[in-house]
């Protein structure tokens, strides 16, 4: 990976792990493998894409899918209560690669999480403030946050008269609607989900409801369309306290109430979102995540509620590097002051000048020349970005002097070596 790439890489992983500790999170890592039976079955039909591995001892393990599973892990095995957590770190799938799609078989995520015995929606309302803080602060473009419920989910398969067993056969139907029309999600769940044309007309009249938060709210609640279901009734009481919470932080413009959002991994039993962007042509989500109040207990048998989101930066990656392209604003260092000498046996000076520099946290660099040449120099700094030229001649070591060339100015300043740190 070249240079300016990374430059772009490290910038934004600084303003994620910046906006992460903002909103009080810690930082934790796990191992890169885990047991291949912590994984087993977490997935879904996603399961397909875990790469198995065998160590010398004979256990079977597996590289992470992902970092949600190795965090309830972590959690259960130290019988942790609650935790808010980040962790940037890189993972695996085996799956086919799409480099212009942000699609790898290796690649980060960027993941917060709140575990613990919290009041209805509060760490819900935080996590969707942190995801849209680091999708505004990061400069993807327009985007916004499609907003769901496993209940509602649940309610709407239940109302619509199909099995409760087929619930993850039918979401993972449901899911493909961002892609696909509803004609074809329809004929799939007909001729491969094995659900009647009278169950697929009433899912069809759910997942049509989208858009702003309390527009859809109010309009379930205006035709009825739960009254009777507890779980229904109980759920709308619920997205109403989350709107409310948004709406405090000023962040609910971004959200999109939206019934065909199903997310496909099986642990959610809460809120579930995902973010998209709204002024591309690029199909597929930066951001995702929801509530998982069970999955710590499958590994410690004591649920402990949770909710989390993932950053989609590869793809988020692949923008910013496009952007930087077309901008030309990415510099592969961040080199402030390039030290240089016009006369011969100075490198010693240019040496001395530079740790001078570097001892007060200033960015400078030196050619690798005894004797740089002009043109030489200027090329190097102009090709790098470099603002600032030291410049160190005979005549000036003579006075006591430094000159130093602003490239942004075009200004030359001439001042004492011993004001060279102020």
């Amino acid at each position: 990976m070249s240079p300016t790439k990374m430059a772009i890489r490290e910038k934004a992983f600084k303003i994620i792990r910046g906006i992460f500790k903002k909103h009080g999170a810690s930082e934790i890592d796990t191992p890169v493998f885990e047991l291949k039976e912590t994984l087993t079955s977490k997935y879904g039909e996603d399961s397909k894409l875990i790469y198995d591995l065998k160590d010398q001892g004979g256990e079977l393990l597996s590289l992470r899918y992902d970092l949600t599973v190795p965090f309830a892990r972590y959690v259960a095995q130290r019988g942790l209560s609650s935790i808010k957590r980040f962790h940037i770190a890189k993972v695996y799938r085996r799956d086919t690669p799409q480099m212009n799609k942000g699609r790898f078989r290796e690649f980060y995520q960027c993941d917060f999480d709140i575990a613990g015995d919290y009041s209805v929606m509060l760490p819900d309302a935080d996590l969707l403030a942190v995801i849209i803080d680091i999708l505004s602060s990061i400069g993807v473009g327009n985007f916004i946050v499609k907003l769901n419920h496993r209940k509602f989910l649940d309610a709407m398969i239940s109302l619509a008269g199909c099995e409760k067993r087929k619930f993850k056969a039918i979401c993972s139907s449901i899911d493909k609607l961002d892609k696909e029309s509803w004609e074809d999600v329809r004929d799939e769940l007909i001729n491969m989900k094995g659900l009647t044309t009278e169950m697929c007309d009433k899912l069809e009249k759910f997942v049509q409801y989208k858009g702003a938060p309390w527009d859809m709210l109010n309009r379930l609640k205006s035709e009825q369309v739960f009254v009777g279901h507890e779980e229904g009734e109980k759920t709308i009481k619920e997205m109403e306290t989350l709107f409310t919470y948004l709406e405090a932080m000023n962040v609910l413009d971004k959200i999109s109430f939206d019934f065909s959002l199903a997310r496909g991994l099986d642990y959610y039993t809460g809120v579930i979102y995902e973010a998209v962007l709204t002024d591309t042509d690029r199909v597929g989500s930066i951001s995702g995540g929801g509530r998982y109040d069970g999955l710590i207990g499958m590994f410690s048998g004591k649920n402990i509620p949770s909710v989390g989101g993932s950053i989609g930066i590869e793809r988020i990656f692949n923008i910013l590097e496009e952007k930087a392209k077309k901008e030309g604003s990415v510099r592969a260092t961040e080199t402030q002051i390039l030290v240089t000498s016009m006369g011969k046996n100075l490198a010693p000076k240019r040496m001395e000048a530079c740790a001078a520099l570097w001892k007060e946290g200033f960015k400078a660099e030196t050619l690798y020349v005894e004797n740089p040449r002009t043109d030489k120099t200027f090329s190097y700094a102009f090709d790098n970005g470099i603002p600032l030229i030291l410049i160190i001649g005979e005549d000036e070591i003579k006075n006591g002097m430094y000159k130093l060339k602003s490239l942004n100015e075009k200004k030359e300043y001439e001042f004492k070596v011993e004001d060279l740190i102020p």
